[in-house]
């Protein structure tokens, strides 16, 4: 028997709650920072997410939390849990970070709490982790994705060269969900909306990258959102457009009806992987 690698535990930043912003009827920024802002070592990439911390306040657990120690004495009810969420944007000389929450009323855990929750409250979190930055030789560019994937998309806009050309389609609910974003003149910004149907059950993003008319010249990709959704654009991208594996960065954020726990859970299942190769 060999053992088993030991994985590094990631550092954990404590920050407290500046400032919540209500971006649209359905997206709350919150701006995070305090003293805790010097130990958080910002990431390059334009997907940088963190994984943030949720405990019952009840218990009266104190920030770093040990997971693993904490295993020993509590029951699996009471543990911290985590959600993953892209880190929109981060203001080194003001000395804050900010994050922005899909909320949907009660449903879910984090998107209520980003609801509700105060300035000057504190936020754990660990990370950032990242993988994507926009290819500087590709010939265009291309943007799939949902609300769980707008702040990763904007933020890969607003680092784009000025002369970069290509398409995002982005899927929303309506016209109430879209958000300004900084773009190049060159690359067109869609918007689909779904209307009242829930996100994760339609097919309006594939259907549309489908009949999207294809550029010439070598792109890059970004096709991130609902699970099953990214399947259908992984098809799209692969097998009907033939793109290599290097040009596309493509992962599921989310899958419709499982909590995040299940979702993570089952990425180690063949119905959470998006390649099976």
């Amino acid at each position: 028997m060999t053992d088993r690698p030991v994985r590094r535990r990631k550092p954990q930043t404590v920050l407290e709650v500046i400032r919540r912003e209500q971006l649209t009827p359905h997206m709350v920024r919150l701006y995070l920072g305090g003293p805790g802002f010097a130990a958080f070592e910002a990431s390059a990439c334009t997907d940088s997410y963190v994984k943030i911390f949720f405990v019952r306040p009840e218990l009266g657990l104190e920030p770093p939390y040990d997971v693993a120690a904490l295993r020993e004495h509590l029951a699996a009810e009471d543990l911290p849990v985590t959600r993953t969420y892209t880190v929109r944007e981060v203001n080194a000389a003001e000395q804050w970070l900010a994050i922005d929450f899909v909320v949907h009323g009660a449903e879910g855990l984090a998107g209520p709490w980003a609801e509700r929750v105060q300035p000057g409250e504190r936020v754990v979190l660990s990370g950032p982790g990242g993988a994507f930055n926009a290819d500087p030789t590709a010939d265009w560019h291309l943007f799939l994705g949902d609300e769980s994937s707008l702040p990763a998309i904007a933020a890969s806009l607003e680092s784009l060269p000025g002369d970069a050309v290509g398409t995002a389609l982005i899927e929303v609910g309506g016209p109430e969900d879209e958000l300004p974003l900084r773009a190049p003149a060159g690359l067109e910004v869609r918007w689909l909306h779904r209307g009242t149907a829930p996100a994760g059950t339609t097919t309006i993003l594939a259907d549309a990258a489908a009949a999207l008319p294809w550029r010439e010249g070598r792109v890059c990709a970004f096709a991130h959102g609902e699970r099953e959704a990214v399947k259908a654009l992984r098809d799209i991208l692969f097998s009907h457009r033939g793109l290599e594996r290097s040009q596309v960065s493509i992962s599921g954020y989310w899958a419709y009806g499982r909590t995040e726990d299940r979702f993570q859970a089952e990425k180690r299942e063949p119905v959470g992987k998006i390649f099976t190769d």
